[in-house]
């Protein structure tokens, strides 16, 4: 019988190895290091702040492509001032709908140290009326975004000539 330390090498007396010993050679064997990144090139003095649901639209539809052709997800991410710190495409679906995963969205919120949050999707058919799915995952990622002391702003629905904002018109 063949015995083995914690290092791993065989037929040795039993070492206790440095507390970094253990993390290097995990690393170095078949768990994956997790590296969260974010990065900016716009100096806060000149980040763009929102103070109604009108800048938010403003500012994002013409970075929106395909806002005719097909449904995408997307949330604008604000520091404590309601500076844009940036957004983030959440998802891109088809011409009746996109999936939306909660979690990609508080991901992005907290990679950017954002303190609050405006979600944003498109309706390609030009229908600015929230649909009770539209409603559902707003309450969802509301109720998410509370317990890591993020505010969810807003949720607009934008089409290329206007948007519903879900806050204004009381549906949050």
């Amino acid at each position: 019988m063949v015995r083995q330390n914690l290092i791993g090498a065989p037929d040795q007396p039993k070492q206790v190895p440095r507390a970094g010993a253990i993390f290097m050679d995990l690393f170095n064997q078949t768990i994956a290091e997790i590296k969260i990144s974010y990065s900016h090139k716009v100096k806060p003095s000149e980040q763009v702040k929102v103070t109604c649901s009108n800048d938010a639209y403003t500012h994002v539809l013409p970075l929106w492509t395909d806002i005719d052709y097909i449904e995408n997800f997307a949330v604008l991410l604000l520091s404590r001032g309601n500076k844009i710190l940036g957004i983030r495409n959440i998802s891109t679906g088809g011409q009746s709908g996109t999936v939306v995963d909660v979690k990609v969205i508080l991901q992005a919120a907290l990679k950017a140290n954002a303190s609050s949050i405006i979600c944003l999707h498109n309706h390609p058919s030009g229908t600015l009326k929230a649909s009770e799915a539209d409603i559902r995952i707003t309450e969802k990622i509301k109720k998410a975004s509370t317990l890591l002391d993020i505010s969810l702003l807003d949720h607009l629905i934008i089409t290329s000539e206007s948007y519903l904002s879900m806050a204004d018109e009381g549906l949050m």
